[in-house]
């Protein structure tokens, strides 16, 4: 042992006087000696790791905390599942870099940020490579002499003379103990950036490879510190939360007995990869029976055990208790939706608009305001991302399980919200009903007294088809979200709900014109899935000032020329979707011209068809606001094939833009090419035709995503000054293109290359740039290849598309389902959809992420694993759907 260390501390001594010099002198000799000593020093960690050989502390060494007083106990954790992360932050500690640099540590409470840390302080390495370490925790009310006091305690230094001393002379003996010495410094649970503004001074940096390793829950306080390495943790798969429960449950050594290993599977994925709830369910099983029906019952009641686990809702509490307080009401309304449920953003920023959650201001929209709200409760990790749109912004979101059950929990203790499902769950509310509700629907069939105060109802669970009454004659609503109630007749009460501002259902008829008697409506959703019409809108439309989003399915948008409401204007209105041959004339667009998204389709085989001239499609150019937009055509005939105007003209500010069967020559894309901020463009089913495109240098010079969908593209002339910017190109059921210009993996942005359902030729060209790329030391490069033969059923596909106006209900594809879910905000999938996508069903099939090896002859379809704990719970989700 004395010879250990002897030999460590000559290595740490070398290192020391060495490290400058290996930062100038990066070609000389010396490094290899360095680096061949720091060789020797870790095979002899590892072998004093491996025979136990005790921990050599020179004098004054730091004195590690015990776990009762809150600091770190280094390898006294179980960690499973974090290996990788062990090694990487081991890695960003120990680099290169002489000067003092900072590592943040990110994620959710109890995600196991603490426990990674301790292992990393505790390593064997991390000891050999700093002089002296020190590890504080840091609360929310923690002062910098709190701070202080604790590092120069773990230092080993702290003496009684010092806890008398002021804050200042502590803080000089703390710049003392460290100058000149590389040490780490470990602050723990970061909640604000006040006590690093005040702490920071007193970290000297000698070039000599000091580190400081923060953990916080807060993404802005990372940012804030500067880290040059931020290190974001995730979710246990499957496999190692079983392997977590199991080493928490029984001794080392003992195995799982054959009889609990399926139930403890289920306990262990339906933790939702989160390391606390796992060590919480494996304290109780390992003082409980070892037997199924005991087990049974506690994966039956598992979201009340660790509910009622006193320590763990402190921990996950703390998150809620430091929301500021503008951000608690929209924390608190994600109790409304249901649990492990996604949900689609604009819908929730919808409500929360409707809610009057948001504080106005002069220079940005309420829905702008409500994005920065969502991304500030997303950088403090209490609500998670589940998917995001082609241009990277945030399509739906949920939150964790136990997130989901505290937030419901304070939100009945704060009387903000409310889940009933029952009658039971009417019987625990009683009198006192909370202003907002998310009830079943059944509920409203027979309407209890106690709901007639609500403020909002929404409604989740099982679809509802409503041939008989439903009261609906809540006064005081402002949100009534029922569109998974399917009615046959408009049911006339919510003519008389004056405060609605949200209204989202399915009716398949004509929209009265006593809807527009609701003029503080902000939101209308209505969904209609007979498909065999479509309906008019209400000219009255025209009278609710009001109106921001208008989502309908299919409707034509009135013409108010010659009406009392010719003179009005609906300049609140930001988005009008799946509208029908609108008409784009000057005098119509000048009263929505702030529209920031539009989706517009046209059925030119129907005899309510005028021909393009009538639809003056070039003046969208004046709608300067747009930022989206959707224009779709059901043409089938090679007659009309070259009946889309030419005449094509989009505003400047467009960054989205998707076409469909528009058969536009090619040469005609130079128009959207000059469009200077376009980042999004799908191109799908004829919306071009033609055999070779060959666009112009200098355009798309934003574009960072291109989808190219059932076009009949032969060759594509292009390399990497054509698309400078592109990030992602996805080509799907092209199968006349042989090849993928090789200079498009010249584009310095592009990391990712999809094919669906495309020729052979195109996949080994799009090979053949991966390996390109991986040769110029591009690793993070991705091919993703799929087939599917989605499209082989074509009576399903014939049978879909018949009698549908508008392409937004026939022909569409599992993302397309996602998206227009999203978009109009439902909870369970339409009828039509639902038989449609089955694991059986092509058409239903998505495009299914794999990396496509090296060694692969022929690239195959992989299916979607559901080894991660997100997407086993998102497979139950629609299971229970």
């Amino acid at each position: 042992m004395a010879a250990y260390g002897a030999l460590v501390s000559l290595i740490r001594t070398l290192d020391t006087v060495l490290h400058p010099v290996k930062n100038v002198y990066r070609d000389h000799e010396l490094i290899q000696v360095l680096e061949e000593a720091v060789c020797i020093t870790k095979e002899v960690i590892e072998i004093k790791d491996k025979f136990g050989v005790e921990d050599y502390r020179p004098i004054g060494r730091n004195l590690v905390p015990d776990s009762d007083s809150g600091g770190a106990t280094p390898g006294n954790d179980v960690v499973v599942g974090f290996e990788c992360d062990l090694e990487e932050i081991r890695d960003r500690l120990s680099g290169a870099s002489s000067k003092l640099d900072i590592v943040s540590i990110v994620g959710m409470g109890g995600i196991g940020k603490t426990t990674l840390a301790r292992k990393v302080y505790g390593d064997s390495y991390i000891v050999y490579h700093f002089r002296i370490r020190a590890w504080v925790t840091v609360s929310r009310e923690c002062s910098l002499r709190q701070v202080v006091l604790g590092l120069l305690d773990s230092l080993g230094i702290l003496t009684q003379e010092m806890r008398e001393e002021c804050e200042e002379r502590l803080c000089v003996d703390l710049h003392k103990s460290l100058k000149g010495r590389r040490y780490l410094i470990v602050m723990d649970d970061m909640w604000g950036t006040e006590i690093w503004d005040a702490v920071r001074r007193y970290f000297p940096d000698d070039c000599n490879g000091s580190r400081v390793l923060l953990t916080t829950r807060l993404l802005g306080v990372a940012g804030y510190v500067n880290s040059v390495s931020l290190h974001r943790m995730h979710f246990l798969n499957e496999d190692d939360s079983w392997s977590l429960l199991c080493r928490k449950v029984f001794l080392a050594g003992e195995d799982c007995p054959l009889e609990l290993i399926e139930v403890g599977k289920m306990i262990a994925r339906d933790c939702g990869g989160l390391p606390l709830a796992i060590v919480v369910i494996g304290g109780l099983l390992h003082k409980g029976e070892k037997t199924q029906e005991y087990w049974r019952r506690i994966a039956g009641n598992l979201d009340l055990i660790i509910s009622e686990d006193t320590r763990c809702m402190e921990i996950l509490s703390l998150s809620y208790n430091h929301l500021p307080h503008r951000l608690r009401p929209c924390f608190l309304y994600m109790g409304l939706f249901p649990e492990d449920y996604e949900i689609p953003v604009p819908r929730l920023i919808r409500l929360w608009v409707a809610e009057g959650f948001l504080k106005p201001t002069r220079s940005k929209r309420f829905e702008e305001l409500a994005e920065e709200y969502l991304e500030d409760l997303i950088k403090r990790n209490l609500v998670m991302v589940s998917k995001r749109s082609s241009n990277g912004k945030i399509k739906t979101c949920y939150i964790h399980d136990l997130l989901w059950n505290l937030c419901v929990r304070n939100a009945r203790k704060e009387h903000f919200l409310d889940v009933v499902k029952d009658d039971n769950d009417l019987h625990r509310v009683g009198v006192n009903t909370p202003r907002r509700l998310s009830v079943s629907p059944n509920i409203l069939q027979f309407p209890p007294c106690t709901l007639y105060n609500a403020h909002s109802l929404l409604c989740s669970g099982t679809r509802l088809t409503m041939q008989q009454h439903l009261y609906l004659g809540y006064k005081l609503l402002r949100v009534l979200d029922i569109a998974i109630v399917f009615f046959t007749w408009f049911p006339f009460e919510i003519t008389k709900l004056v405060n609605l501002r949200f209204l989202a259902f399915t009716y398949t008829g004509v929209l009265p014109a006593s809807i527009s008697k609701l003029q503080n409506l902000q939101t209308i959703i209505l969904r209609d899935w007979r498909y065999d019409q479509f309906f008019t809108l209400p000219v009255e439309i025209w009278s609710m000032p009001e109106l921001r989003h208008l989502c309908v399915s299919p409707s034509l948008f009135p013409d108010a020329r010659g009406t009392r409401f010719s003179g009005n204007n609906l300049e609140n209105l930001q988005t009008l979707l799946d509208v029908g041959n609108l008409r784009c004339g000057l005098d119509i667009l000048e009263r929505i011209k702030n529209m920031k998204s539009l989706g517009v389709s046209y059925n030119v085989n129907t005899g309510l068809f005028m021909g393009w001239s009538a639809y003056q499609l070039e003046n969208l150019v004046c709608l300067d606001q747009l930022e989206t937009l959707k224009v779709l055509v059901m043409n089938y005939s090679d007659i009309l094939r070259n009946s889309f105007p030419l005449k094509l003209a989009f505003p400047e500010n467009l960054k989205r833009l998707t076409l469909r069967g528009c058969k536009l020559p090619w040469e005609s894309m130079t128009i959207i090419g000059a469009l200077p901020n376009l980042e999004v463009l799908r191109l799908r089913h004829d919306a071009c035709v033609g055999t070779t495109w060959q666009p112009v240098e200098g355009q798309f010079c934003k574009l960072k995503f291109l989808l190219l969908q059932q076009i009949d593209l032969v060759e594509w002339v292009a390399d990497e000054v054509h698309y400078p910017c592109l990030q992602r190109l996805v080509i799907r059921c092209c199968y006349k293109l042989e090849e993928i210009p090789p200079g498009i993996g010249d584009i310095p942005t592009l990391h990712m290359i999809e094919l669906a359902d495309s020729h052979l030729s195109a996949v080994n060209s799009a090979k053949r740039i991966q390996e390109e790329q991986e040769n110029t030391g591009n690793l993070d490069f991705q091919v993703r290849v799929d087939y599917t033969q989605r499209f082989k059923k074509k009576s399903t596909m014939s049978r879909l598309s018949s009698n549908i106006f508008g392409f937004s209900f026939c022909y569409r594809e599992a993302n397309e389902v996602d998206d227009f879910l999203a978009k109009f905000g439902s909870s369970s999938p339409p009828p039509a959809i639902s038989g449609a996508t089955t694991s059986d069903d092509p058409m239903a099939t998505m495009v299914l992420s794999s990396s496509l090896p090296h060694s692969s002859p022929l690239p195959i379809s992989t299916s979607l694993s559901s080894n991660s704990p997100i997407t086993a719970r998102r497979l139950r989700r629609h299971h229970h759907r």
